[in-house]
């Protein structure tokens, strides 16, 4: 006879109370659960940057000495002394976990960027990042394997970021104290004090003229109109130092004008590279010190020495170069140039992309007409980012009045680039001055082609003629304009690129549109300096047209451009320099045309040709071909040849 349920159950009672009392007591139950591949990537790399959490490393270590993440928000500094003090944890483990909590509680004390304006740190929180720092340096320095060791490991990608962000940090202070110690004229080399902890600087490696008038962390930054951001992983906070600039502006149409102003200036932008280092040759040593020393390096160094070991150094290649653009006002100062109306520049100026360097070629760009040198964002910006034309060539930049006649501007642009050369290199006799490359987009092409051309007497002569110059007129004019008539082709340059460059002139500078553009086009007197009274002689203010004296003939840069301009027609039969490796970059606006019956919108095929050139690509683009990233590679793919055939340098491999 089967029991009846009461009885069943009064006996499952002693079985179920065993098992409850089992469970209580410890007795593990595993339970499998599936991670997705979000997940997976969150739980490996997620962090207190990323994230807002701790790591899944830091947690695993608070989890080994009874501890969880929310008992160490409620308590940060009990936490942080359980962890530093705790056997239980191993040396990374410990250090790691450290640098990170230090790292939480430095971002909570962290007030929050307004803007552009630069964040005053309180001294709390400037402690907390130095910790931050300082755990990270012992993690990777003192915790028994070196960085080379680790390379592959999460863990050391995370400690590295916590440095370097702690660094960037402590960096704005230093720079905020030096500054305001600078404008009150006190020692900037002093040490800078806050709290307890002793800051020292060496910028020695920068050769910084003067005191930054800002810095900027690379990381804070991105760029609408840069195609691509250069860097490189390492040791080290990126920072822009963005230095006072020269004011190349002035009231175009004023005849007053500002004094001595620089014919050549370096980027007022410096990418920089800062590291932290703490005083102490032990981990117990450095946990003692209060005594820090910041480092600033130039990106082109790839590695530093740390304690013994070579680390490489972050960098960004980019952050300077967007920078300095996205702050110069290019855009509106070259309008206003083109047009002759308000502030603008009366003469070239020559840009250095980075300080002068005697063993790295030159590469010259000169940009076209009502442009500047932001014509050449991206292409300048790709040779930058580079690492092995890094190391080989440096850019060179012009800024000119592109309102000036062709001729003056080739030769104000020649006298303000060998006027630069000289001074850095005085004897001719460094590399820099030798085996250069010039690159010219649209009219920056044409002088370009210029610069690297044998005038002979055909300019003067045609231009005698052109203006029935006899006599006086004549030795008048001569004595200004023959030198801008009179030329030979710019020594030691070894390649030349020419962009949608209209080296015979151009029919849309004669229509319609090109007419009403160059009507809006002013030249005022102040534009052709020195040689001012020379064009106004080119007419004969004597003679008359049977009612009153003819206005004075000064030809401007559109008007030149037409292509039955007798100076076009006349420079562009010129000669080229003998040897002179040259290519053409084309631009065509529709595809389906023939390529000899196409143009860009502006420039025809038919001008934009050259013969004798090594190399001619046609790219289907407007007249800013040079933005494009067909124009870019193929810029790129003629350097690495010139790379090869001059330097020996196989960029393939």
């Amino acid at each position: 006879m089967n029991p009846n349920p009461q009885t069943w159950i009064r006996r499952l009672l002693p079985v179920v109370a065993v098992m409850a009392l089992l469970l209580s007591s410890g007795c593990a139950m595993v339970k499998m659960k599936a991670v997705s591949n979000t997940d997976y990537v969150m739980l490996k790399r997620g962090d207190i940057l990323s994230t807002g959490k701790l790591s899944a490393l830091s947690q695993e270590s608070l989890s080994v000495i009874g501890l969880t993440e929310s008992d160490c928000n409620k308590d940060m500094p009990s936490c942080r002394q359980t962890v530093a003090s705790n056997d239980g944890l191993q040396s990374e483990q410990r250090l790691s976990t450290l640098a990170e909590l230090w790292m939480q509680q430095a971002l909570a004390l962290t007030p929050k960027a307004k803007g552009n304006e630069p964040i005053e740190l309180p001294p709390a929180a400037l402690n907390a990042w130095l910790e931050t720092a300082r755990y990270s340096y012992l993690y990777l320095f003192f915790s028994g394997r070196s960085p080379a060791q680790r390379a592959l490991e999460d863990r050391l990608t995370q400690v590295r970021d916590y440095y370097n962000y702690a660094t960037e940090q402590a960096a704005s202070v230093v720079f905020q104290r030096t500054r305001a110690r600078a404008l009150e004229g006190e020692d900037i080399n002093r040490p800078v004090q806050v709290d307890d902890w002793t800051i020292r600087t060496k910028f020695d490696d920068l050769k910084l003229q003067g005191v930054p008038k800002q810095l900027v962390a690379a990381s804070s930054v991105s760029f609408a109109g840069l195609r691509s951001s250069y860097r490189r992983d390492g040791f080290g906070a990126e920072l822009v130092a963005m230095m006072e600039a020269p004011t190349l502006a002035q009231a175009i149409e004023v005849e007053e004008r500002k004094q001595d102003l620089p014919v050549y200036s370096e980027m007022p932008a410096i990418n920089v590279t800062a590291v932290l280092n703490f005083s102490g040759n032990t981990l117990e040593e450095i946990l003692a010190t209060r005594d820090v020393q910041l480092e600033a390096y130039s990106p082109d160094q790839s590695s530093i020495q740390i304690r013994g070991q070579e680390v490489p150094l972050a960098a960004n290649f980019t952050a300077a170069y967007g920078l300095w653009l996205a702050q110069s006002g290019f855009a509106t100062e070259s309008l206003r140039t083109l047009f002759g109306r308000g502030e603008g520049i009366r003469e070239p100026h020559i840009y250095l992309m980075q300080p002068y360097d005697p063993n790295k070629r030159i590469i010259f760009m000169l940009h076209g007409l009502a442009s500047s040198p932001e014509a050449w964002v991206n292409l300048a910006n790709e040779i930058m980012g580079d690492e092995e034309m890094r190391e080989h060539y440096q850019v060179w930049s012009v800024y000119y009045p592109t309102n000036a006649p062709i001729a003056l501007n080739r030769y104000t642009i020649s006298k303000a680039f060998n006027g630069t050369l000289r001074h850095f290199d005085p004897s001719g006799t460094a590399p820099a001055s030798h085996d250069m490359v010039f690159i010219g987009h649209s009219m920056g092409g044409v002088i370009a082609r210029l610069m690297l051309s044998d005038s002979g007497d055909v300019l003067w002569e045609n231009t005698r003629q052109r203006y029935n110059l006899q006599g006086e007129r004549l030795a008048r004019v001569e004595a200004k304009l023959g030198p801008v008539l009179h030329f030979t082709p710019q020594p030691n340059v070894e390649r030349a690129i020419f962009l949608a460059s209209p080296h015979k002139g151009t029919d849309a500078a004669g229509n319609r549109l090109g007419r009403l553009i160059g009507r809006l086009v002013r030249l005022p007197l102040t534009i052709l300096g020195a040689f001012g009274d020379a064009f106004m002689a080119l007419q004969d203010p004597g003679e008359t047209d049977g009612k009153k004296p003819k206005e004075p003939v000064i030809t401007n840069s559109i008007e030149n451009l037409k292509a039955s301009d007798p100076f076009i027609e006349a420079s562009s039969a010129l000669p080229i320099k003998p040897g002179l490796k040259y290519h053409s970059i084309i631009a065509k606006r529709k595809a389906d045309v023939p390529t000899p019956e196409s143009d860009d919108g502006l420039v025809p095929y038919w001008s934009a040709h050259l013969d004798g050139a090594l190399s001619e690509k046609v790219i289907v683009s407007g007249h800013s071909v040079q933005e494009t990233p067909e124009a870019v590679l193929e810029v790129r793919r003629i350097l690495r040849q010139d790379l090869l055939e001059v330097d020996g340098v196989d960029s393939a491999h």
